[in-house]
């Protein structure tokens, strides 16, 4: 049997999706409230904060992916994601499973360098920390080798459905809406994102392969690597609109954060799109060369269906 923690996130429902379509019909999805992806799903209702809650939904399985996922709310990340990740690896190592570990940059250097699997965690606000704090916390259990243990980490996501980033909610929303798109900080800037079924589809083959436990891969991502500028054109061309888009400079979106929660909570993110991000998946991509990775069009022309002219 395969978990998924956290199996209500994009994430999770792709990935479950994927297990189903090309691993196993063995599935069970955790969290508070699941609801099945595949009719052949197993639900199980768990609080991950809550030992003994965890342990239950865990036992009996092969493999556990942790695709938990928090409101964008600094205490509660502090208070809870390690608990919550502590809980599932203590779980996972009380069952004999494989643990798989879904991440995201957070604590990474928020420059231009170049972003391999080595980079230095050099966590830039609170929720950098906190991922960073998890991370470790990971790579002990890694090092501990009582349980296989892999990471696939990715960048920031765009892509169909409840996918939460700056991306989707300023640019692609908007252009679904008919609204103008909004760019965070700058257009010119090169960013590296990741198609949100990709990942899933590159977390599942990460962990029904043997040979890429005790390792940390960058999930697979388009390397043409557009600016926002090129980003939004492209968008606009699918829709059949003029590429016209209103960028939010950082003094605006620091501004806005001051009454809006929301805003205020992601303002830690904002120097990463002050530099280009140069997200390096070429490892992923030499271990599973078949692997095909959705390119922007595909997927922006996914995304926008029926989004045509107004």
């Amino acid at each position: 049997m395969q978990t998924v923690l956290g199996a209500t996130g994009q994430i999770a429902m792709e990935l479950a999706r994927e297990l189903h379509r090309t691993h196993t019909q063995d599935i069970r999805l955790v969290s508070r409230k699941p609801l099945k992806v595949n009719d052949s799903d197993t639900l199980a209702p768990a609080d991950l904060l809550d030992a003994e809650q965890a342990a239950k939904a865990v036992k009996g399985s092969s493999i556990v992916y942790f695709t938990a996922g928090l409101p964008p709310d600094t205490q509660v990340w502090e208070t809870q994601f390690p608990v919550m990740l502590q809980n599932a690896l203590d779980a996972t190592r009380a069952a004999g499973a494989k643990f798989v570990y879904f991440d995201n940059t957070y604590m990474y250097p928020q420059d231009a360098r170049v972003l391999t699997e080595d980079a230095p965690f050099e966590p830039f606000g609170r929720k950098g920390r906190v991922r960073a704090q998890m991370a470790s916390m990971v790579l002990r259990e890694m090092q501990r080798g009582d349980i296989p243990v892999v990471i696939g980490r990715a960048p920031e996501f765009y892509g169909p459905g409840k996918t939460q980033s700056f991306t989707n909610a300023l640019i692609l929303d908007n252009l679904k809406a008919g609204k103008t798109p909004r760019v965070p900080v700058r257009d010119d800037t090169r960013r590296t994102l990741i198609w949100t079924p990709d990942a899933s589809r590159a977390l599942a083959a990460l962990g029904n392969t043997p040979d890429t436990y005790g390792q940390t891969w960058h999930l697979p991502c388009d390397d043409d690597r557009l600016t926002y500028k090129q980003f939004v054109a492209l968008a606009s061309g699918i829709v059949g609109r003029e590429p016209t888009y209103k960028v939010l400079g950082k003094w605006t979106l620091t501004a806005v954060g001051l009454i809006a929660k929301p805003v205020r909570e992601l303002r830690e993110l904002l120097p990463r799109y002050e530099h280009d991000n140069l997200f390096d998946s070429s490892k992923f991509k030499r271990r599973f060369p078949e692997f095909r990775v959705t390119t922007y069009r595909e997927g922006l022309s996914q995304v926008l269906a029926g989004s045509g002219r107004r």
